[in-house]
């Protein structure tokens, strides 16, 4: 299909937001016989195709995982290579995607972060924050659990001070105490590398999302696996928990 009837299947299925499981790095970099440093630096390359992809195909928000809470727990020379690797591309790429209209949006625990990546982060996001194009969600030292229950202590304590009554709470108000309030949730979960499972990834925001998940490695992916995803979606008959 070309990119206009793809376009087309957007606006029709009305498809605004995609989420993404970055995963397979590290095994398509073993898979080659290559440091695992490769893999991650690959995996950004296909996070710049995807993005222009979405531009081009029309979906307006797409949110990536691209470090969790969990990920602490990776070796320390992997777990700084991933800090550098954040910082070098924000500040390589943030040229260009400001050109491209391209809002950038950090989703997580960014205060656990350096100073430096910290003001890297804010930098970036303060420099596209007016930009119209697509709207890119970073999940870094991110965990649904910890967003979840970061949101509940927010509202116990609005309870506590008396600004609003437990009968108050409802769904649109945990909502609005998530990382993603400004935004709507996802319409299609893809996942890559195989795996078939949700892995602490916007637990609340997916409740009613279409999961689909792709053999590839994440670095593999690119605009025809975006292309087919779309085509997937529109075969799919959303019903929404009825």
């Amino acid at each position: 299909m070309t990119d206009n009837e793809i376009q087309t299947l957007v606006k029709e299925n009305n498809l605004e937001h995609i989420a993404i499981i970055m995963d397979g790095n590290r095994r398509w970099a073993k898979e080659k016989n290559l440091p695992s440093a490769m893999g991650h630096k690959k995996g950004v390359d296909a996070l710049k195709a995807t993005v222009r992809a979405c531009d081009d195909f029309g979906i307006k928000y797409i949110t990536v995982y691209a470090f969790s809470t969990e990920n602490w727990h990776r070796t320390p020379e992997e777990v700084n290579f991933l800090m550098d690797l954040v910082a070098h591309t924000i500040k390589n790429q943030i040229e260009d995607l400001h050109e491209n209209g391209v809002v950038i949006k950090f989703i997580g625990n960014t205060s656990q972060l350096s100073k430096k990546l910290q003001k890297i982060i804010f930098d970036a996001e303060e420099k596209t924050g007016k930009n119209q194009g697509v709207n890119l969600q970073i999940a870094f030292n991110y965990g649904a659990r910890d967003e979840i229950k970061t949101a509940i202590q927010k509202i116990s304590q609005k309870v506590l001070d008396g600004e609003i009554k437990t009968k108050d709470i409802n769904e649109e108000l945990i909502s609005s105490e998530l990382y993603t309030k400004s935004i709507p949730d996802p319409d299609l979960l893809i996942r890559t590398g195989g795996e078939k499972r949700i892995s602490n990834y916007l637990l609340w925001q997916i409740a009613y999302s279409e999961i689909l998940v792709f053999d590839e490695f994440w670095p593999e992916f690119g605009k025809e696996q975006l292309k087919q995803s779309v085509i997937e979606f529109n075969r799919r008959n959303r019903r929404f928990g009825e």
